[in-house]
């Protein structure tokens, strides 16, 4: 802390000098300048009337939406069930290729950390850059709509967030462990496999389970551009205005993801 003296020669103790304090008064006028230029931007831009006449609307549609159309559920286990299928079969493809995605790209584990850890942190950063439901349009544009579309969708979004905590844990391994390994002569990938894998193996079952999680919740809307699961009846409920349909809908999502949730948490309980 800086020591100021006065006319009187009072020293006084400060929390910061005023050079100091001028710059962060500054920082906080850029911020609230910033602000109010963002806020006339979407203030511009924004039709007003509709949103003053939003808590209308929105009793509007929960009048037409309530009850939920409960006979319309016996529609809905198929769709349901692809959800599912589409949250696992990617979450299990995204674990195959991230696995070695995580071992090129851990400091102690790649190969070469000038040539290889940068295509594998690359790898990492432009599968997490991109939603799934991009993904999904993308993919829907390339082998065309359906369930597979689904499951490739969530599985390169997958890639980059499991390749990412996996790495991570690698780097944080006890390394005398490993150097206990080497020292008995073993090959390098004796030394993974007895030194490296079994650290990790706690990381790996909960980032598994964590991101079937959100798969779950992911792929509950990409059936909204066409790539399968409940989505798809949501989607085209959606475009008819069947609001009792949305409802029960949005019920059977609600649920999904609880027990999804659920499952998840049991697991991982166990797990740690």
């Amino acid at each position: 802390m800086p020591v100021l003296e006065d006319v009187n020669g009072v020293r006084e103790w400060r929390r910061r000098t005023t050079g100091q304090s001028l710059i962060r008064w500054f920082g906080w006028l850029i911020g609230v300048a910033v602000f109010v230029v963002c806020w006339q931007r979407i203030s511009d831009s924004t039709t007003w009337f509709f949103v003053w006449d939003a808590p209308r609307i929105a009793e509007d549609i929960w009048t037409r939406a309530t009850p939920p159309r409960w006979e319309y559920i016996t529609q809905l286990g198929r769709p349901i069930w692809d959800t599912f299928n589409i949250a696992t079969l990617g979450t299990i493809i995204a674990l195959f290729l991230a696995v070695p995605v995580a071992f090129l790209a851990a400091r102690n584990t790649t190969p070469s950390a000038l040539f290889v850890r940068p295509v594998a942190l690359l790898i990492i950063v432009a599968t997490r850059s991109i939603n799934s439901l991009i993904w999904a349009l993308l993919l829907i544009a390339i082998i065309g709509p359906g369930v597979f579309a689904g499951v490739v969708a969530i599985a390169i979004r997958s890639i980059g967030f499991c390749a990412k905590l996996l790495y991570e844990a690698i780097e944080e391994i006890d390394a005398a462990q490993v150097e206990a390994i080497t020292a008995t002569g073993a090959s390098r990938w004796q030394v993974m496999a007895y030194g490296i894998v079994p650290q990790i193996m706690p990381a790996f079952a909960g980032i598994a389970v964590f991101r079937w999680d959100i798969n779950i919740r992911e792929s509950t809307v990409l059936g909204l551009v066409g790539a399968g699961g409940i989505g798809l009846q949501l989607s085209a409920s959606l475009n008819v205005l069947a609001w009792p349909q949305v409802s029960l809908i949005l019920i059977v999502i609600l649920v999904a993801v609880v027990l999804g949730e659920w499952v998840s948490a049991k697991v991982r309980g166990a797990i740690i």
